[in-house]
């Protein structure tokens, strides 16, 4: 009998109906992080809460509804297997691995170059081309990454050239002194990623330049790592140097000539790492600063104008469901809500900002808090009422309170700390400044405060030798992670900057 008109014939092939899927499968997930630290800045990729302001785009109909490949990582190349090998009968397990560390170096900046040359082929030079972004706009998005590729191709030659014909490699520290410092240029690429990063977001909401970077995901060149995992490699590089150089020093004879020179090399890379630190985490504050959005200016506040720092920020949730956006700078809290103005994602003060050394911390346990003005337990879902913790403020007719919300515990417990911390840098600075004051005057024979520019020089010898009570505020440092280690003034006294 003829097929059925709802029937398809038995002869032909039939597609199996695939599930239909989310937009997240068809883009790498991101890890979401509702709190961002400065400390961190170089650590991981700089990236931008997904939730707050979701991309408006839709699947193309090119797009394939499948589930995403796991990224595809490059095979690890050892030294002992590129090369053939036939004097390690020779070599000490020692050696070896030094030799294994070395070639890693090495690779790795084959690697990184190769990659480096693709970011601009297959992503730069096309978008240009076709006017999917404009030159200004690409020249934001990739920064000074041109300028990277000569670097490292001068470190690769020069490791190439001291390698023996067996593939063993005598001497690198006298190289890695005299390379590294060319790395200082990094910073203005570094302190460029969180406007590159805002701007690509942006960007993304065009469907042709969407369209554009997921054919790229989808094309094997890529690898499964999207535009961004590209433009961050320079990063994620630099941060690896330190533990790359440490580890060919740990199987580096003490008697060695390199121990010196490696030594040296360390030194150098951690001082250009937390120095590119420092001007990133600046620059990342000015990003913010320029984006807040005040409804009165009354709401100015000159602790936000001289903030340098942003400890930490991301989103949180107050107790009627409503999404914030918190900034905590060295001495101010500032509490925002989304909003897009002039086509760019912005934060419009939700309320007075709050002075750190004022503000009441609360941890509040789970179930404490009331959600949009209901009774306690009246709700079945005990997940709703879980992971609050207050932040009130009261000076004069001025008050505040807020119950807000962190993703997850964790997460939690990352906002306490780091506002615990910035407090008590805020009230070790205040007792500083008062002991500098106090240090303007020495105490007469009779008892009485004599000004400092008024002693005579008896005094002033006597006072050489009692303790100076007065603390260089400079060195307070305005790293979180390092002030989770302090549990007192007198430990933050002496820390360095070191994000």
């Amino acid at each position: 009998a003829p097929p059925s008109p709802l029937q398809e014939p038995s002869n032909k092939r039939v597609k199996p109906l695939s599930r239909v899927t989310s937009l997240a499968s068809l883009i790498p997930p991101v890890r979401a992080t509702p709190l961002k630290r400065f400390s961190q800045t170089l650590q991981r990729s700089i990236s931008f809460r997904s939730d707050s302001r979701p991309d408006l785009f839709s699947p193309r109909p090119w797009s394939r509804n499948m589930p995403p490949a796991n990224t595809k990582r490059r095979d690890s190349k050892l030294w002992s297997e590129t090369f053939d090998v036939c004097v390690s009968h020779m070599l000490t397990s020692k050696e070896i691995k030094r030799q294994e560390a070395i070639f890693e170096l090495s690779q790795g900046e084959e690697d990184l170059i190769e990659d480096l040359k693709l970011a601009k082929k297959a992503y730069h030079d096309p978008m240009l081309k076709l006017s999917i972004m404009t030159e200004q706009e690409l020249t934001q998005i990739f920064g000074t990454l041109d300028s990277l590729i000569p670097l490292h191709e001068d470190l690769l030659r020069r490791l190439q050239e001291v390698r023996k014909p067996d593939g063993s490699t005598e001497h690198v520290g006298h190289i890695l002194v005299g390379w590294l410092p060319c790395l200082n240029s990094y910073d203005s690429y570094c302190s460029n990623q969180v406007a590159a990063k805002a701007l690509l977001d942006h960007k993304k909401q065009d469907h042709r330049v969407q369209d554009f970077l997921q054919r790229c995901l989808e094309s094997p060149f890529s690898r499964k790592l999207d535009l961004w995992n590209f433009l961050d490699i320079p990063r994620s590089r630099l941060v690896k140097y330190p533990l790359l150089l440490r580890e060919i020093l740990r199987h580096t004879p003490n008697d060695h000539p390199d121990q010196q020179h490696l030594e040296e090399a360390i030194n150098i890379i951690q001082g250009i790492v937390a120095e590119i630190n420092i001007k990133t985490g600046e620059s990342e504050c000015q990003y913010y600063k320029k984006r807040l959005i005040y409804l009165e200016e009354g709401q100015r506040d000159s602790l936000i104008d001289n903030s340098r720092v942003v400890c930490c920020h991301g989103e949180l949730k107050n107790n009627r469901g409503v999404k914030l956006h918190v900034f905590l700078f060295e001495e101010v809290l500032v509490i925002t809500r989304v909003i897009t103005h002039n086509e760019q994602l912005c934060y419009q003060l939700y309320r007075q900002p709050i002075p750190v050394r004022e503000l009441v911390l609360e941890d509040l346990q789970d179930g404490e808090v009331r959600l949009g003005g209901s009774i306690r337990g009246a709700f079945s879902n005990n997940e709703r009422i879980k992971n609050f913790f207050r932040v009130s403020f009261k000076n004069g007719s001025q008050s505040q309170s807020h119950s807000l919300q962190a993703n997850d515990s964790f997460n939690k417990q990352q906002w306490l700390n780091c506002i615990r911390q910035a407090k008590e840098k805020v009230t070790c600075a205040g007792k500083a400044g008062m002991l500098n004051s106090e240090a303007r005057f020495l105490l007469s024979p009779n008892g009485s405060r004599v000004p400092q520019g008024e002693t005579t020089l008896e005094q002033m010898d006597q006072s050489d030798c009692e303790s100076d009570c007065s603390m260089d505020t400079s060195e307070i440092s305005i790293d979180c992670e390092r002030m989770e280690q302090t549990n007192s003034c007198e430990n933050e006294k002496q820390i360095e900057t070191n994000v």
